[in-house]
Parts: structure tokens; C-alpha cells; sequence
């Protein structure tokens, strides 16, 4: 009894200064990444973590609009080649749109096509949309205006130069290390920190902005609190406004915030279902225009779905860019393989939600899951009578 008494008052000890420990050093962040993250027997962030999360509340939109349905939906059976594709990598929801009408969808695990989950980095497109907007009302002189215009901390150095247009592009040349399994880099305190504007404030510039393409996700963060300052708009408030509610969005979304009532994690975090994520698809497919109504300038789609540098042809400003078997393709992206695939010449939006994505391993920018995606889509795209 008195082993076991000591035992524990040293186990006590032990702990309290670890937590003190994390404190002293700034790294508090982990208690709730170890209580959000690992306790719930994962390693990364996954699908269902906005629960573990405060959240802003993107309400359904007031005149819902149904995706039509193709006449031959579901008649054609995912090829054999996709289910083990499905199986392997856990993929919770595949949608296929052909001609703005749902062709082919399939869920699994206890999900549906009103289920959400996390985007991810899926939401940069959203927020690149959401500059687009701002832009287009005036309230951001161009991508050119410069970020300091909005935070002076950025009016030195380097960062002097630096615009919005370079967080868009992912050419900020500021420090992050964008690493999502290292319990110590900047992308998992920005993801549990409950002071994220401090944390992104905080950054410097090490390369001149502007000059070449470097994805962090830090760039969207800042973006996102520029659209803030200049709309006097939470971001989540704007988004709804300009987007989900004119796009006819059937279900409400949430996006993670740093703390009750804090600022969005634009970087990522935007969790919705497979049918209304499509709807940024159908509306950057049809040049910003939506039942009519312009929602978005045609010339800054055409600019973000082209590639601002040569040397990496893979990024626009918020979209990911391939010319997959000569096909223009551009898609929104998030961690562990999240896609909402366009591929305008065909009229084709795909969207895969899943667990698990699978790296190139030839050295492609593009997952390898990406391409077995399009390829089946195809293959099942050849079986309609």
C-alpha cells in the first residue's frame, strides 16, 4: 500500500510537471492536440475532429437548390478497381455530376450525402473564392494590394512587398513548416493554438514574396484575416452571404475556430458533405456565373485556374491545376486525399471524401488516388447506354 501510494504522489508529481514543463516552453497547444487528436486513436487530424472543435456556423441557404438527378443515376456500378481503391484508402462518399446533374454516388461507413466532414485544405479554394468576391465588391483594391495595407507587422523587410495575390498563390516567402504529423511545427500549433492571429503575426519573411511557389498553409491564414479587415466581416459571415446562400446550399456547415468565438481556421477545417462542396465546383466550371447572377468575376476564375508560375504548373491562386491526358483540369485538394474534381471540357465534377490518400511515388505534385479517380470516372462514364 505505501509502494503504491508513492508510486502514485510520484506519478502526480511527474505529471504536473509536464503540463508546467509545456507551459514554461509555449507548447501548451499539445494538451489538446493529445486530447483531441490521440486520445481519439488517431495520429493526424481526421474527418469527424470538427466535433472536438468550437465552430462558426454556416446556416443552409434560405431557397435551397437541389442538384437535379441524371436520368441513368446509379445504374452503372463503381468499376471493381474503384471499390479497392475505396476500401483501401476508406473513402466515405464519391460523387460523380455530369452535365450539373448527379450521375453516380456512392457512401460508406455510416456516411450519407447530408454527412459531414472535414474539407481540410479543401478550404483555401473558399477563401481564394472569398478574395475573388472582396475584390470584385471593391473592398480589396486588386492582388496586388499589399498585405501590410491590412497588418502593418508585415511593412518591413521582405514582407514589405508581399500582396494577396502572393498568399493566394502560395508565394508569401514567409517561414512555416508545413508539416502535419510533427507534433512541434507551426501547421499543428496553428491547428490547436487558441490565439491563431498571434501565431500568424508572428511570422517573418525569409524569401522575397512573389518570385516562386511554395505551399504553406500560414498564406491562407493571413489571407483570410486580410479579407476580414476589409470586408468587417467574420469570414464564415461573408462566406454564407456570398456563396452558400445564393449557391443554394441544402445543409448548414461548420467551420473550426481557434476558440469560442474566435477567428476561423481558413487554412482548413470547413466541413460540409459531398453535394454542396460540389457547388464551388459547378460555380468556378460556369466562370462565376450562378442561375443568372455573377457571383464571381470570370476573369479572376480564368487567373486562378492558371498556373502564376512556370515552374510549377500544378497551382493557381487557391486551385490545383493538372492537364491530365490533355484535359484542363482543376480541383480543390485537402489532407487525406478530399477532391472536388473539374474537368470543364467534359462537364464533370468529382468529388471523393475519404480517410486516407495515396502520395505519388513518382515524384508527381498530384496524389496517385487522383488519377485512379478520373480514370474510373471514365470507365463508367463508357458504360451509359
Amino acid at each position: 500500500m505505501k509502494f503504491l501510494k508513492k508510486f502514485l504522489l510520484w506519478f502526480v508529481i511527474l505529471f504536473a510537471t509536464i503540463i508546467a514543463l509545456l507551459y514554461i516552453f509555449q507548447v501548451d497547444y499539445l494538451i489538446k492536440a493529445v486530447r483531441t487528436i490521440y486520445l481519439n486513436g488517431h495520429t493526424t487530424a481526421f474527418l469527424k475532429d470538427y466535433t472536438e472543435f468550437d465552430n462558426r456556423i454556416i446556416p443552409k441557404s434560405h431557397t435551397p437548390q437541389p442538384w437535379a438527378t441524371s436520368k441513368d443515376y446509379n445504374t452503372v456500378k463503381p468499376t471493381n478497381e474503384l471499390e479497392n481503391w475505396h476500401k483501401k484508402l476508406g473513402t466515405v462518399a464519391f460523387l460523380i455530376i455530369k452535365n450539373d446533374s448527379v450521375w453516380n454516388e456512392s457512401y460508406y461507413d455510416d456516411y450519407d450525402k447530408n454527412s459531414k466532414s472535414n474539407s481540410f485544405s479543401m478550404a483555401k479554394s473558399i477563401v481564394s473564392a472569398s478574395l475573388g468576391k472582396a475584390i470584385m465588391q471593391g473592398k480589396i483594391k486588386s492582388l496586388d494590394q499589399k498585405v501590410s495595407d491590412f497588418f502593418p507587422e508585415f511593412n518591413k523587410g521582405t514582407s514589405a512587398n508581399m500582396t494577396v495575390g502572393d498568399l493566394s498563390s502560395m508565394a508569401s516567402g514567409l517561414d512555416w513548416d508545413e508539416s502535419y504529423y510533427s507534433p512541434f511545427s507551426i501547421t499543428t500549433r496553428a491547428y490547436f493554438d487558441e490565439d491563431l492571429n498571434k501565431v500568424i503575426l508572428g511570422l517573418k519573411g525569409v524569401d522575397e514574396p512573389g518570385k516562386a511557389y511554395k505551399y504553406l498553409s500560414g498564406n491562407t491564414q493571413l489571407l483570410a484575416m486580410c479579407i476580414e479587415k476589409a470586408t468587417g466581416k467574420s469570414l464564415a459571415d461573408y462566406v454564407a452571404e456570398n456563396f452558400w446562400n445564393p449557391m443554394g446550399a441544402e445543409n448548414e456547415a461548420f467551420w473550426q475556430t481557434d476558440h469560442k468565438g474566435g477567428i476561423v481556421k481558413a487554412y482548413c477545417c470547413f466541413a460540409s458533405n459531398a453535394r454542396d462542396f460540389a457547388r464551388f465546383g459547378k460555380l468556378y466550371k460556369q466562370h462565376g456565373k450562378w442561375n443568372g447572377q455573377q457571383l464571381l468575376d470570370s476573369t479572376f476564375i480564368a487567373k486562378s485556374t492558371m498556373p502564376r508560375f512556370k515552374a510549377s504548373p500544378e497551382y493557381g491562386y487557391g486551385w490545383w491545376l493538372s492537364d491530365y491526358k490533355n484535359k484542363k483540369i482543376f480541383y480543390m485538394r485537402g489532407h487525406l486525399g478530399q477532391y472536388v474534381i473539374v474537368i470543364p471540357q467534359d462537364d464533370l465534377i468529382i468529388v471523393r471524401l475519404g480517410n486516407q490518400h495515396q502520395a505519388s511515388t513518382k515524384g508527381s505534385p498530384h496524389s496517385e488516388d487522383f488519377f485512379v479517380y478520373i480514370d474510373e470516372t471514365y470507365k463508367m462514364l463508357a458504360q451509359r447506354k
